[in-house]
């Protein structure tokens, strides 16, 4: 029997072994998605102790304490951080499986080195040890360089000030970069009640009062400007499904007219308008040689009861499986057909779209770039063993693994960098299990630079970052 979780964990063959431990353990971490605060990490954020850091805005732990009963109040309500991390505890017990129990355990490790395993009995234990680490100077930036992180990229609304970023730059005594990524939804989402008051702020902010489609369009790319002085260079959109439904320029402006008005737009009118955003998005995301990122296959904001006493990203959404690959191909094709097309990032939520993706891909990747349309990393609820598995199985089958520029944390911890080594360790076992099987040589030389390009290297030269 294997030891719980050791230097060998989920690597079952020796060229596993290699792999991991001679090339890809060895790499530094390019985080270029992820939902933490610049002003945290300008601030050096501490922590009083572990609930903080776990449970503070992880909807991933929360699901799975109200998957084991437990009460709103020990998970999001006025309960002790102590009570907290004991269901915390409690439930990760029953967690047999899922990528939770490994990640929980990776970040015990490599961050508090702690060697055992948390449960009820353990808890008293481990929120000693984690919260004495806290409390003696563990902070955000050094989380971070504990990690071997060299880049980060946020997740920021057109409107932001990037104030924070302009400061972490000027800071010479933090050598690590954190960029400002482009999420412009709020200024697409023209069904929320509060839409009116965000272009009115946009506007102030752009200098350019919003009267009509056009010249939302002219806002925000005075707001791309702004945020490419700053060192943007990716975009990443959240979207119900790719969307493709075309429309003339008179009958969008027709349409944004009727919104600016305060009037509520038809599923057909919306789904337009979105067309028609998204083009021109990706139109400039071309011209300013920015990444686009799309994810998509999500339904959000389930439970009502949760939503109004939370709000979003508390914990309650799930897959969808509406997304047609015909129009996100259309989408693509209107970029493509006037040489206006981006590098493109495609993450779907919905696993059995891995086969769609990789497909889609094919048709339109071109000299430009290497790999210029990825299918990004298994996503959200498909970051587990299985789920990146199939991913990199699919991507492998219809594509070019070698290619792929690797993980993300999508996190809002500074723990979570431990998720790149849990997903380069399944890499690693993927690659070497073929290695031994005969299906791929024991060429130690292409296979460095395969297991170093997919942990680090592809997202450098994909995202032509200056490291």
């Amino acid at each position: 029997m294997k030891k719980f979780m050791d230097k060998d964990f989920l690597l079952t063959t020796e060229t596993a072994k290699k792999l991991y431990h001679e090339y890809a353990a060895v790499m530094p971490v390019l985080d270029y998605h992820c939902h933490i605060s610049a002003q945290e990490i300008y601030e050096d954020k501490k922590f009083n102790n572990i609930t903080q850091v776990w449970l503070g805005a992880d909807h991933y732990k929360w699901r799975q304490m109200r998957s084991n009963g437990v009460e709103e109040k020990y998970i999001t309500g006025d309960a002790s951080d102590r009570e907290k991390f004991q269901k915390w505890a409690e439930t990760l017990e029953v967690a047999i499986g899922n990528p939770l129990y490994h990640w929980s355990h990776l970040e015990l490790q490599r961050f508090f080195g702690y060697e055992g395993h948390l449960c009820g009995d353990t808890a008293e234990d481990v929120w000693n040890l984690c919260n004495e680490k806290l409390q003696g100077g563990m902070s955000a930036r050094e989380m971070i360089k504990m990690s071997n992180v060299t880049l980060i990229c946020t997740t920021d609304d057109p409107a932001d000030t990037l104030e924070w970023h302009r400061l972490i730059k000027s800071d010479e005594t933090f050598d690590v970069q954190v960029l400002p990524a482009w999420r412009p939804e709020k200024a697409m989402n023209v069904e929320k009640p509060d839409y009116l008051d965000y272009v009115k702020k946009l506007s102030e902010v752009s200098g350019i009062e919003i009267t009509s489609f056009a010249t939302l369009i002219e806002a925000l790319k005075v707001r791309m400007d702004f945020f490419a002085e700053n060192g943007c260079s990716i975009s990443d959109h959240s979207l119900d499904y790719v969307m493709y439904a075309p429309a003339t320029a008179e009958e969008v402006e027709v349409i944004y007219t009727k919104r600016l008005a305060g009037e509520i737009l038809n599923p057909v009118e919306r789904k337009q308008f979105e067309t028609a955003f998204m083009v021109a998005m990706g139109r400039e995301y071309h011209k300013k040689n920015w990444v686009m990122q799309l994810h998509f296959g999500v339904k959000r904001d389930n439970n009502q009861s949760i939503y109004r006493k939370l709000g979003p990203d508390a914990g309650i959404d799930c897959i969808s499986n509406y997304a047609p690959g015909s129009e996100m191909a259309d989408f693509l094709n209107a970029l493509a057909i006037t040489d206006q097309l981006p590098k493109t990032i495609l993450y779907s939520l919905n696993p059995t779209d891995n086969a769609s993706i990789a497909t889609i891909m094919g048709c339109f990747q071109d000299s430009t770039a290497v790999g210029k349309i990825q299918q990004g990393s298994a996503w959200w609820f498909n970051d587990h063993k299985q789920g990146m598995m199939e991913q990199m199985t699919s991507l492998a089958n219809l594509g070019l693994l070698g290619n792929f520029i690797g993980m993300l944390t999508d996190s809002r911890s500074f723990l979570s960098y431990t998720r790149h080594e849990y997903f380069r360790r399944i890499a690693c076992e993927l690659i070497g299990r073929w290695v031994e099987n005969g299906e791929y040589p024991a060429d130690y030389k292409a296979l460095e630079k395969i297991i170093k390009g997919i942990s680090y290297n592809n997202a450098v030269r994909y995202f032509e970052f200056n490291l």
